[in-house]
């Protein structure tokens, strides 16, 4: 484990926690319980904060960034705080033109879609992400023994973006460069796979303790696609911290049919959204692997004993895996009602 001696996982303070022994695989006596985009827009004190403030600049604010991160541990007592960032904030600060417009998401100046575009690309200078080792650092001094993930978009989901110049449906675009000039858009995964591996060893270094690789668009290949043209890249992006010993989780949006490839990047903890039972993808990995998830986000408005009941499901299905991490099937939406996600939590750390 080459981590700094005051690291948090070296020096004792997460080490033990209950999210990072499940995720090592050794079933804590309370289930630990997250959620993703716990810190962002269902928080009033995130929008208060937030005012006046584009997206980028509050990621690279490490005062606000750090804030940000902290606001949901102390309001719903969760048992990890996840670094608060963006999957695009690494390609901004390797020169890549994008900007993040308020109801539509990742927008770049123009799309990288042949050999010179993806040629032009710089790598990404290690010095340019000291605003975001800053906010770890500011962040880990604070919550003691709950320890900090820290986040990377994968490589493909990266390059959709790149690709398609911003949200898409299908990501048609890229899924065509893939087979139409596979020559460029191995350059491409790449270069993606390098700076989202930069991005994330950068957090680990700071103080985070575990580290999450979303691939939020892999939904939309097929098993042979995913396998041949994008695996071999996020296994690259995971290599740039492996030889640092911190827990890996590998979370995808409709990923039920390639939760045993994402798994054999190299990930630890493979993330299960809501599209099939828990159990079932616990079946699909083997029974062998620690799990994460899988609430449905959809029932975060529906009356308390729906929910209840869903929640309670979702932990005795869980119960098939070596261990398990409570979280959503992907994030929570914006106008959740936060008070229902401090209920869970309690729900939660009660259920046995």
């Amino acid at each position: 484990m080459n981590l700094p001696a005051d690291h948090p996982l070296v020096d004792g303070r997460t080490a033990a926690s209950a999210v990072i022994r499940a995720y090592r695989g050794d079933r804590p006596e309370t289930t630990p319980v997250w959620f993703m985009r716990q810190a962002g827009r269902s928080l009033p004190e995130y929008r208060e904060l937030r005012v006046g403030t584009a997206m980028l600049d509050a990621c690279l604010d490490p005062e606000l960034s750090s804030e940000i991160t902290l606001q949901p541990w102390r309001r719903h007592g969760v048992d990890a705080a996840i670094f608060f960032s963006d999957i695009v904030v690494p390609l901004k600060l390797a020169g890549v033109d994008v900007d993040i417009v308020p109801g539509r998401g990742p927008v770049l100046g123009a799309p990288i879609r042949t050999a010179a575009d993806v040629a032009a690309l710089a790598p990404l200078d290690p010095a340019s992400l000291s605003p975001v080792t800053a906010g770890v650092a500011r962040t880990v001094e604070q919550p003691g023994s709950t320890p900090l993930i820290g986040f990377a978009g994968a490589p493909f989901t990266l390059a959709a973006y790149l690709v398609e110049g911003g949200p898409s449906k299908d990501h048609l675009r890229a899924r065509t460069l893939m087979h139409a000039d596979p020559g460029t858009w191995a350059a491409l995964m790449t270069w993606a796979a390098d700076v989202t591996g930069a991005f994330l060893r950068a957090q680990i270094l700071a103080g985070a303790s575990a580290a999450q690789l979303f691939d939020s668009w892999a939904g939309s290949l097929s098993l042979a696609d995913y396998t041949a043209h994008v695996a071999p890249y996020s296994r690259r992006a995971i290599a740039h911290v492996h030889d640092l010993g911190m827990p890996i989780v590998h979370f995808g949006v409709g990923t039920g049919e390639l939760l045993g490839a994402m798994r054999d990047i190299g990930a630890d903890v493979v993330g299960i959204d809501d599209r099939i039972p828990l159990d079932e993808g616990i079946r699909r990995l083997g029974g062998t692997v620690p799990v994460q998830g899988n609430i449905n986000p959809a029932l975060l408005a529906a009356p308390w004993p729906v929910l209840e009941a869903h929640v309670l499901d979702v932990i005795e299905r869980g119960r098939a895996a070596p261990a398990h991490v409570v979280n959503l099937g992907h994030g929570v939406p914006p106008e959740t009602d936060p008070d229902v996600l401090t209920r869970i939590v309690q729900l939660v750390h009660s259920a046995h």
